[in-house]
């Protein structure tokens, strides 16, 4: 879009006040436009009324700022008087609060309820507007604030300080709470310099812009913290004046070098400049092409058909999304599919629907009831009190009972689906994003506007070399093992979506392999193993590619839309939306197939979510087992996957019971990496954070522990407590250790059972048997420490014995010897007499 100049007339300003900073406000509704200035008088103008303005006289002088509801106003001045005036009567009402140094900055927020005050103080002030007496103080910042302003929510509040920092704090609770200090975003000025510093937040509360000072106008995201798009070389003086229009297409900018911009929002360029000077104070109207500001002469200028008239369609649009260099909703699952407009499809007229035959009313007659049948009498025409239609039926509330009969569905129903992720990737975060994190490497992407730049970098620089390269096709998913890197783009313009595969070294010349997918088709995930390369795409089709980029296999996913797919030697998990349940969510599956034997060993089996609760990652162990990690922080692996229909998820590791969480002094959630050597690897996200940033996050590390009860806070009180309570402890930690044993010992027993296990593989499985039983033994020492009553869960434990060689049997009973537990000692002997008995008869 070219930078255009407007060459008419100069549009002459409306004397309004003495010469000195002006400032304006529109009321929401658009009817009046409020301006004050230096004089004591403040001035109400009406919309589309070329008359004078109502004046409202004996009004405090020196004024800094003013803001308005569609019933009041409120004034801010020099001598620490914040006063509200009523738009009805066009008079003062009363002082909201008085501060002891100059007002520098006063807003309301969306409601009306509250308005916000920022001086020569070190404090800002927000008070009711109904209720004086309730205040809360904004206290974080070291100096005083130049610029107030909350979001379009009322949720938040950003300060604009002199120290050149900008201070967010959340006011949804009663004690408001300093969530971020941006910094580096806006210049050093003090409070009475004439340039602006202020915050202007989108009208989509997704994001908000600054000028810098630089006297460009960069946009930050609340959602990460980042710089966003800028609105740069428009400007050559500082900037005063920033404002965006209504529906956040279009962004208005005044400076020093006697110009106001006109800026288009999805493109940040210049649509019109206009020379005006001194201007210090912008207002859009509400809903019309119509932009007032304010200058330092004290005049007030009222632009009609401010936007040109080749760009005036942008006034009528509806709610534009902030200037994102990714934008999240944009890139939200392409797969997802929406219902069409209220639930209802184009269904040929049917006419007009039969009585049902031999229905009660056709038996009773419809007037049965007589006059009875409208007792209830609708005088407020709220519709309860219907007669019966022409089949004797009650009507549909439908408002045209003739026209086409449309599906009955709820209305502004939509059912809630699984989006598509892809496992170990990030989102955006400004021009920065990780495309894949393992324990192989990782792998992160720069936007370069006209082009990315990939770097894969490896934890082990001893078998692997990291690279770098130019990527102009915007590659936006990525996988890395030990044998080479995937990649996939989507489709831009004519070219479609592409694979691209990396091998990292072979014996001859590297063969790397690139292939698109059909037009019209995108890819929503990818996955790498040893033997394959997986692929979902939009169309609901699974492609499996070879190493070598051969077509193996292409099959249509039952359940749809896609979500993800992971990957381990021949075996692919690929997961999707099932039937959507009562709370209007769709039930999420999984599906496990061997591709090599052309096996199913799971179909559309139910991943185990919690209501309401949403998958974060899915992966492979090391081991080969099926994994997922969901949003209340539980790892789960999954166990008989191999055998039809026996599968069950069963938990691993619940990071919310944590023992550094104990205290609950400490906050912090995880990114799930991989699961290696019976760990948890994953990185720790503080601050609130969602994913992983840069620099390079460290990876954690935790051991397995199968959430089996709530850590006790022992009362030191009692030595004898101490000592029952040491014993208890140690009897929690066997018994967890007994039951990751167990699991872990039957995933090695399912992996010999199923694939040709290897003479290590066997070994490992009876190291881990023999473990189980001596964990069993140690319990069983505790129990007989504890006493005589305790006997018969003793015994318990010893049938629960793996070992057959009798062994075991023997060193249970010698622990009965040495806690003299001559009865169960005798038991024990029973049952390895029974057991050796048992045995020998099977033989």
């Amino acid at each position: 879009m070219a930078t255009t100049t407007t060459t008419q007339v100069r549009m002459r300003g409306r004397p309004a006040h003495t010469r000195g900073p002006t400032y304006l406000s529109y009321t929401p509704d658009g009817t009046k436009l409020i301006t004050v200035g230096s004089n004591n008088t403040t001035r109400v103008y009406k919309t589309g009324f070329d008359g004078e303005p109502t004046n409202i006289d004996d009004c405090p002088e020196q004024n800094t700022g003013v803001a308005s509801t569609n019933d009041f106003f409120v004034v801010g001045s020099e001598d620490g008087n914040i006063s509200r005036f009523s738009l009805e009567t066009m008079s003062y009402e009363k002082y909201l609060t008085r501060c002891s140094l100059p007002i520098r900055d006063v807003t309301l927020s969306p409601d009306g309820q509250w308005c916000a005050v920022s001086s020569d103080e070190l404090i800002v002030k927000i008070i009711k507007t109904d209720e004086t007496s309730s205040v809360m103080t904004l206290r974080e910042q070291p100096k005083p604030v130049k610029h107030v302003s909350f979001d379009p929510t009322g949720k938040y509040i950003t300060l604009s300080c002199t120290d050149g920092i900008v201070y967010v704090y959340s006011i949804q609770d009663d004690t408001p709470e300093l969530i971020r200090k941006v910094d580096g975003l806006i210049r050093i000025a003090e409070t009475e310099d004439e340039v602006s510093t202020k915050v202007v937040w989108h009208p989509d509360g997704r994001a908000f812009a600054a000028p810098t000072a630089t006297r460009d106008i960069q946009v930050m995201s609340r959602g990460d913290w980042e710089n966003q798009r800028s609105f740069a070389n428009g400007h050559n003086g500082d900037i005063t004046a920033l404002a965006w229009s209504p529906n956040g297409a279009m962004l208005v900018s005044a400076g020093k070098d006697r110009k106001v911009v006109l800026w288009a929002t999805k493109t940040q360029k210049v649509i019109a400049t206009y020379d005006y000077a001194n201007v210090m104070d912008l207002a859009w109207h509400p809903t019309k092409n119509l932009l007032s500001f304010t200058s330092t002469e004290g005049e007030v200028y009222i632009y009609n058909d401010f936007v040109p008239a080749e760009h005036a369609n942008s006034i009528g649009l509806p709610l534009q999304p902030s200037p994102f260099i990714h934008d999240p909703l944009s890139e939200m699952s392409a797969n997802v599919r929406r219902p069409t407009a209220n639930g209802q499809k184009d269904i040929p007229n049917r006419g007009l629907r039969r009585g049902t035959p031999d229905s009660l009313d056709d038996i009773l007659g419809s007037d049965i009831m007589g006059d009875e049948d409208d007792f209830v009498v609708d005088d407020d025409g709220a519709g309860y009190a219907l007669r019966l239609n022409g089949n004797g039926k009650r009507p549909s509330g439908e408002a045209h009972i003739s026209g086409p009969i449309s599906k009955r569905r709820a209305q502004n129903w939509e059912p809630q689906y699984h989006e598509s992720f892809q496992p170990g990737s990030t989102p955006w975060r400004g021009n920065r994003k990780y495309l894949c994190l393992n324990l192989i490497g990782f792998v992160w992407t720069v936007d370069q506007d006209t082009h990315h730049t990939v770097t894969v970098e490896f934890y082990d620089h001893e078998y692997h070399r990291d690279f770098h390269f130019t990527d102009t096709f915007l590659y936006d998913k990525a996988c890395l093992n030990e044998n080479g890197a995937l990649f996939s783009c989507p489709a831009h313009d004519d070219t479609p979506a592409t694979i691209f595969y990396r091998p990292h070294e072979t014996w001859t010349a590297r063969s790397d392999w690139r292939t698109p997918l059909p037009e019209g088709e995108d890819v929503t995930a990818i996955s790498l193993s040893d033997s394959f390369v997986t692929v979902t795409t939009t169309a609901n089709y699974v492609r499996v590619y070879t190493l070598f980029g051969i077509p193996y296999r292409v099959y249509r996913q039952k359940s749809s839309p896609a979500v993800t797919c992971a990957s381990w030697r021949d075996y692919v998990l690929t997961l999707g939306n099932g039937p959507v349940g009562a709370d209007g969510n769709a039930t999420l599956l999984y599906t496990i197939q061997n591709i090599k034997r052309d096996e199913i060993c799971q179909s559309e089996d139910v991943v185990a979510l919690p209501d309401g609760e949403t998958l974060k990652s899915v992966f492979f162990s090391d081991n080969g087992d099926p994994c997922i990690y969901d949003s209340t922080g539980t790892l789960l692996t999954l166990l008989h996957w191999r055998e039809p229909s026996q599968a069950v998820w069963v938990p691993l590791l619940d990071t919310k019971l944590l023992s550094r969480l104990a205290s609950g002094r400490k906050t912090e959630t995880y990114f799930p990496v991989a699961v290696a050597d019976n760990k948890f690897h994953c990185i720790i996200l503080k601050g609130g954070d969602q994913y992983p940033y840069f620099p390079r996050p460290l990876l954690s590390e935790f051991e397995f522990e199968i959430p089996l009860s709530s850590n006790s806070k022992p009362d030191r009180g009692n030595g004898d407590m101490e000592v029952e309570e040491n014993d208890g402890d140690e009897l929690k930690k066997l018994e967890g250790a007994y039951v990751l044993n167990s699991l872990l010992t039957s995933q090695q027993q399912d992996l010999v059972n199923n694939t040709k296990a290897t003479h290590t593989q066997r070994a490992a499985l009876a190291r881990m048997e023999l473990e189980l039983d001596k964990t069993l033994l140690q319990m069983m020492a505790v129990e007989c420490r504890e006493g005589e009553e305790r006997g018969m869960r003793a015994l318990e434990m010893v049938t629960l014995l793996k070992d057959r060689t009798g062994r075991m049997i023997e060193a249970a009973g010698k622990v009965a010897s040495r806690y003299e537990r001559h009865v169960l000692g005798e038991k024990i002997r029973e049952i390895g007499e029974a057991r050796l008995l048992g045995e020998t008869e099977e033989e």
